[in-house]
């Protein structure tokens, strides 16, 4: 397998990895090269990890010198393995690889251009119905999924697991950034607040969060003594209530339809006095929350959130712990309740 991360983690990425029984063969910005514990499917064992974008399944090394040279080898592939296959709707077309790697992003591009001229000239309707995204979810793909490592050298696949990271369309009133980060677990997780749904955001300042919930319809009880800013200063859908998130519950021991959590505090400090009573109480159906990891072992946070006794396997079986494509050092963890 090759699965490919956010640059700068890869080394994260393999050790979460070994963790898990894989064993690493290479690595380099943004991507490591292994194979899967044994006795387990590709695609079923790098599902359970959090550090994954995109999992390559069974790739094929490609070596070229020139543009052309990569753009032959990788339409024959493609043509090779499309034999004897109906392709009917819109398939994933995904070229990607290091942009630290100076140049590089100009040579996959030329690349590109130049496979899909051949695949034009071979299959004109399976080309025209290439796109160049991933699908916005998690699951398993079939089409083309290129990462270059080099400039002469790819790893080329008909089959991929997209994790779900995904890059998302900001709101020019959106209070911060951190939208796009809860936007993006929404699009993972599969559900997101609507109307008629109710949301509490610990630290919720300056309101990137309750703003996302509350332009879907979901009415949003904000809890931070910061200031909220944007579309979420004075939203009717926000009420903005300065408490201490941590002693926050729903009024009457009640429960509301999601739990909003992205606090700057030590990761073992929210499982233990945020994710774990709300979700032992049942205080929510569905939650985000971020975790930084950036002052403890990322590693061993996962492996503490994985253990049988954590809160996440007890009260929300199927829980996701993900590093999504806005994160930097922090998880994020989206789950249902009872499921």
């Amino acid at each position: 397998m090759l699965l490919t991360c956010q640059p700068g983690f890869q080394d994260l990425l393999a050790r979460e990895a070994v963790d898990r029984g894989g064993v690493v063969a290479a690595r380099g910005p943004g991507w490591v090269r292994l194979q899967p514990a044994p006795a387990t499917s590709a695609t079923a064992w790098s599902a359970g990890l959090a550090f994954p974008h995109v999992t390559l399944v069974s790739p094929v090394d490609v070596e070229g010198e020139s543009v052309n040279g990569l753009a032959q080898k990788i339409a024959d592939f493609l043509l090779a393995n499309l034999r004897g296959e109906r392709v009917e709707a819109a398939w994933p077309c995904v070229w990607q690889g290091p942009a630290e790697i100076v140049g590089l992003g100009r040579r996959i591009a030329a690349v590109e251009s130049a496979c899909g001229e051949l695949l034009r000239k071979k299959l004109a309707r399976v080309a025209k119905l290439a796109t160049p995204d991933l699908p916005p979810g998690r699951g398993p793909q079939r089409g083309l999924f290129v990462c270059f490592t080099d400039f002469g050298r790819a790893s080329v696949a008909r089959e991929a697991f997209a994790h779900g990271p995904h890059r998302m369309a900001d709101d020019p009133l959106a209070p911060s950034r951190s939208y796009l980060k809860v936007e993006e677990a929404y699009s993972v997780l599969g559900a997101a607040p609507c109307e008629g749904e109710t949301a509490v955001d610990l630290g919720a300042a300056p309101g990137g969060w309750s703003y996302s919930a509350a332009k879907r319809g979901a009415q949003v009880i904000a809890i931070d003594n910061g200031p909220l800013k944007g579309g979420a200063l004075g939203h009717p859908r926000i009420e903005h209530r300065r408490e201490d998130a941590f002693r926050f519950q729903p009024a009457g021991g009640g429960r509301v339809d999601w739990l909003l959590c992205d606090l700057v505090e030590e990761p073992h400090h929210v499982l233990q006095h945020i994710v774990a009573p709300w979700l032992e109480r049942g205080r929510c159906r569905r939650f985000v929350v971020n975790l930084k990891f950036g002052r403890v072992d990322a590693v061993a946070l996962l492996r503490e959130l994985r253990a049988p006794g954590s809160p996440l396997p007890r009260f929300a079986p199927g829980a996701l712990v993900l590093h999504l494509n806005r994160d930097r050092e922090e998880f994020t963890v989206v789950g249902e309740v009872g499921k």
